[in-house]
């Protein structure tokens, strides 16, 4: 006959230490840092015009690719900020400060 199904605290024991929220500064500022790009391009009304223009390139094409490299450095941001939180929380598992 089969035994009952394993609780979760058998699955996931709670880990040693204090307690780790979910919801992190880190967390919510690596969000918002991959959120400024998307939102700045999504936004047309924002660069839908020709003027000024850079070398006679049009502001709609130079705006849209000076987003590239200013789009890596907020995912670089976002990456740094998640190994930081990410080393925190083994920290606060292992009982260490943070």
């Amino acid at each position: 006959m089969p035994s009952d199904p394993p609780s979760v605290e058998d699955v996931m024991p709670e880990p040693a230490g204090r307690p780790v929220p979910a919801v992190t500064p880190e967390r919510v500022l690596a969000g918002l840092a991959l959120l400024v790009p998307i939102v700045a391009t999504l936004w047309v009304s924002s660069y839908d015009k020709s003027d000024p223009a850079v070398a006679g390139v049009p502001f709609f094409y130079w705006y849209q690719l000076l987003w590239v490299p200013v789009s890596a450095v907020f995912t670089v941001a976002a990456y740094l900020l998640i190994t930081r939180d990410e080393k925190a929380r083994k920290a606060a598992r292992k009982g260490g400060a943070r």
